[in-house]
């Protein structure tokens, strides 16, 4: 390292785009530079940099839907890094279910304030804001109707997922961040009013979640052997006695109905200015919960004892919203998949359920991508079954919210709210998560819980929480694995089919051989090629197209002025914001771009591997490896989901020089 410092101006969409992995996780959390660390065998650090910015990290570490690793650009040349199975590695070394657990939080929590914040819900919205508040120093009490903390991490999701021992540490750690009291079976208009904790507390946070089936409006729902998918998973994880029959049908067509039949074998063997807004949920969001439902729901009744499992679902096998390897771990236990059909109607025999009449689908979808099922005529078919779960998604219970309470509801059921601080329509009062914004995924409700944890903090206190500081550090001898574009993803450990039984967790989890491998093929995308040179030494690029031989993506080009052409719009953006193009511009004015002759250095920063090669090869030191990284400046140490979009100190490395 040559030189570290904090004063270089950045550019936002610019450093967005170095971090895809970071800005693709709702709660921020630093990927790459954990996954480096991981490679560099720094195991320790990398787990603080997973866990510091993520209260979840280890429930993230088993069945987070790594929206990251959809980002990753190593995705783009083979497969991307298998960001969540590296993080569960680093949480299973010093997480709170390991043996030797690290305190990440030693040292950040503040001096205890005189404010006391009520939060109604205990699952991830409730307890990932419990535990930011306990930092800023804030009192939490937390309201949880069942007799369990965790929401739909304990009630919803299988055991052979998510273990509840894992559930549990992760609890008792953020219950210990500071003054935080659960109190369980206290349910929300049984036991209390959001009014009575407008009166007793100085701000509140409804995160209630989506505990509610939705529900099919066909002939036949209501007879004996159908079930619901959210009712039948809630029995199955708090150990109640559910019977069904030896041929199960699942309705769905995600990931949550796929685990259904996969536990039960397992046995056998619009926004307004300081207002609110009434949100329409994300069809992708709920779509991708449904499909986690399906599969959750198909495997618990494998788990169960059903000796054939079926799923049905409207879209074909390419379309199904659940995850791909979701469905080939389904289909590998026997699951039996029906893709490409809607349900008709429930056939029954003695007031109970004996098969399911189906139709072959047309299109789930009309011309603007609206949920639109059509169907071919006279396609039906029978399927036989004793028992049929609908898995086809959730949606919140809002009943216990009253006119006396103040908080607007949407016609869609859902809560209204500002979506920068959460507020509702009742001041001092918040909510998040899938009440708010419809089914969501688990890291989406860490990252609400964060935000209103900072829209409470402001409300009470007036204060904004300030942006994190970009640091830059200029790299001597910056080098990537030689064998980086050889290395292939590792696959990750899992138990053989004959051992998937009962509710041992299916995934096993990298060891630190594999992991190290793996963490290797990281591109470090936040190290970038700037063309700045040195003022010290009067260094300036000499235009002899070494870096452009020695480049073995072909990233660089080296052309002539009149090759590019520069319309008005572009030249009076780089007029506007000159202070930031004073490299790339090099005493040259906008105006005269296009004008002038000389030539120009295009890099394509998507094609980048960062390997080094330019700067090593560039004879006049104009080129250097810089790396970029954000450090929060809040006393916690919290890199907020909220003031992550404000403006930083910023002046954008540059990636291309101009030459009159």
């Amino acid at each position: 390292m040559l030189e570290r410092f904090v004063d270089k101006k950045v550019d936002r969409d610019w450093l967005n785009t170095n971090f895809p992995c970071m800005m693709a996780c709702p709660a921020h959390t630093n990927a790459g530079r954990y996954v480096a660390l991981i490679a560099e065998g720094e195991f320790e650090e990398a787990y603080r940099v997973a866990r510091e910015p993520n209260p979840m990290a280890s429930i993230c570490g088993r069945v987070c839907a790594h929206p990251c690793e959809t980002a990753c650009r190593r995705g783009e040349i083979d497969k991307p890094i298998a960001i969540r199975a590296l993080k569960r590695f680093l949480t299973e070394r010093y997480g709170p279910e390991s043996r030797h657990p690290i305190d990440v939080n030693a040292g950040r929590t503040q001096p205890k304030l005189p404010f006391r914040i009520a939060v109604v819900g205990a699952g991830p919205v409730g307890l990932s804001a419990a535990h930011d508040l306990a930092l800023m120093g804030y009192a939490v009490t937390i309201f949880e109707a069942s007799q369990v903390p965790g929401g739909m991490l304990y009630l919803g999701l299988p055991e052979y997922r998510l273990s509840r021992d894992v559930v549990e540490a992760q609890v008792r750690e953020i219950l210990s961040t500071g003054d935080i009291t659960l109190k369980l079976n206290h349910a929300a208009g049984r036991d209390f009013a959001v009014a009575d904790l407008r009166r007793d507390f100085d701000a509140v946070l409804i995160a209630v979640g989506a505990h509610r089936s939705r529900d099919l409006t066909i002939p036949g729902v209501n007879l004996d052997g159908v079930y619901k998918g959210i009712d039948f998973l809630l029995n199955v994880n708090l150990g109640y006695r559910f019977t069904i029959g030896k041929k199960v049908l699942v309705i769905g067509g995600g990931n949550v109905a796929m685990d259904v039949a996969r536990s039960a074998a397992r046995e056998v063997l619009r926004q307004h200015p300081g207002g609110v807004e009434n949100f329409e949920p994300s069809q992708g969001s709920m779509d991708a919960v449904a499909a986690r439902e399906m599969m959750d729901v198909s495997l618990s009744a494998l788990r169960l004892g059903a000796q054939e499992v079926h799923l049905v679902c409207l879209e074909n096998r390419a379309e199904m919203p659940a995850a791909l390897e979701e469905i080939e771990e389904a289909e590998e236990e026997g699951i039996i998949m029906h893709p490409g059909f809607g349900p008709k109607q429930i056939i029954g025999e003695n007031g109970r359920a004996v098969a399911l009449e189906v139709l072959k689908t047309k299109s789930v979808f009309d011309a603007n991508r609206r949920f639109s099922p059509t169907f071919y005529e006279n396609s039906e078919t029978l399927l036989d079954c004793d028992t049929i779960i609908m898995a086809i998604g959730q949606a919140p219970n809002l009943q216990f919210l009253g006119a006396d309470d103040g908080v607007d509801v949407s016609p869609r059921g859902l809560i209204a709210v500002n979506p920068q601080t959460l507020m509702t329509s009742a001041s001092g009062v918040f909510a998040g998560g899938d009440c708010v914004f419809g089914p969501r995924l688990i890291i989406d409700s860490v990252a609400d819980g964060k935000r209103a944890a900072v829209g409470i903090d402001e409300f009470l206190r007036g204060r904004e929480h300030p942006a994190p500081i970009v640091e830059v550090e200029v790299l001597e001898r910056h080098r990537m694995p030689l064998e980086l574009l050889n290395l292939v993803r590792q696959p990750i450990p899992m138990l053989p089919l004959n051992r998937r039984t009962g509710v041992t967790e299916v995934e096993i989890g990298f060891d630190e051989e594999a992991a190290v491998v793996e963490a290797q093929r990281c591109l470090h995308c936040w190290v970038n090629t700037v063309f700045e040179g040195n003022a010290a030494d009067a260094t300036s690029c000499i235009l002899c197209g070494g870096c452009v031989d020695v480049c073995p993506e072909n990233c660089l080009e080296l052309v002539s002025l009149d090759r590019i052409s520069f319309d008005d719009a572009t030249i009076g953006q780089l007029a506007e914001v000159r202070d930031l193009l004073g490299v790339e511009l090099d005493d040259i004015q906008a105006e005269e771009l296009g004008v002038i002759t000389g030539s120009a250095m295009l890099k394509d920063e998507s094609r980048c591997i960062r390997c080094g090669l330019c700067a090593a090869r560039c004879p006049a030191g104009t080129i250097t490896m810089e790396s970029y990284d954000l450090v929060s400046a809040d006393p916690t140490g919290l890199i907020s989901v909220e003031s992550i979009d404000r403006p930083l100190r910023s002046k954008p490395p540059l990636a291309g020089a101009l030459k009159g």
